[in-house]
């Protein structure tokens, strides 16, 4: 069964881009996902979104319910029924919602992690951190520029929007299953991040990313963006 259309807006979205190397990533992955490679090195990430009005398409925004979310990213590339796809897999969601923790794999995409969420913005400043209850943590403070960052390994902002909005379908895995996931932006416009801190449990663990095999890249920022997510069919994990 795939996931209902969902409709809501997203308040806010921070993405922190890493480059990791291809070896790495190619071995973390599961099949049938590919690393979606830039200029030879991988791209993943943590998404950062709080979500607003989210319901049911058809449904009153009145309904709607509102969270804090991490989504884990890693850009990748897949083959299905002989056409070449791209997107990103998730192999970790975390909520400050226990609805969504409650309803993943059914009205939302894989299994969702209940976490504590403090966020603080004002002035084009932010600073936002969850732990989850299994410690996984995330901790970022960054304020708006225009300064791109010259050892970033997209060309300029366009190239880094590009890349994003292009990998608008994601997988999550749920069981036995990868529940997808499409997201439809009535309105794409990302702006830049200069990041004074950034700290992620996952992506220095050193069991699953060696030393020196992840850089941070860039740190991108989306707001007021109306949106659907689109329920696709789940993709059998082949592993």
């Amino acid at each position: 069964m795939k996931i209902p259309k969902i409709k809501g807006v997203i308040d806010r979205r921070i993405l922190i881009n890493y480059q990791v190397d291809k070896e790495v990533l190619a071995e973390y992955l599961p099949k049938p996902f590919k690393p979606k490679l830039v200029n030879g090195k991988g791209i993943a990430g943590i998404c950062l979104i709080r979500l607003k009005e989210i319901r049911p398409k058809g449904l009153p925004k009145q309904i709607g319910i509102s969270s804090e979310n991490g989504a884990h990213r890693i850009a990748v590339e897949w083959t299905e029924n002989g056409v070449q796809k791209e997107g990103v897999y998730i192999p970790r969601r975390d909520t400050s919602s226990k609805l969504n923790t409650l309803a993943g794999g059914t009205v939302f995409p894989g299994i969702h992690h209940l976490a504590d969420f403090t966020v603080n913005e004002s002035d084009g400043n932010y600073e936002v951190k969850f732990v989850s209850a299994d410690k996984t943590s995330l901790s970022i403070k960054a304020s708006k520029t225009i300064t791109w960052n010259d050892e970033s390994i997209f060309k300029n902002l366009q190239c880094a929007s590009d890349f994003f909005e292009n990998g608008s379908i994601g997988y999550s895995p749920n069981k036995n299953d990868h529940d997808g996931l499409e997201l439809k932006a009535y309105n794409w416009k990302v702006s830049l991040l200069n990041v004074d801190f950034v700290k992620s449990s996952f992506f220095e663990n050193e069991d699953i990313f060696p030393k020196g095999s992840v850089k941070f890249d860039n740190a991108l920022l989306m707001k007021d963006i109306e949106h659907e997510w689109i329920g696709l069919e789940k993709i059998k994990n082949c592993t």
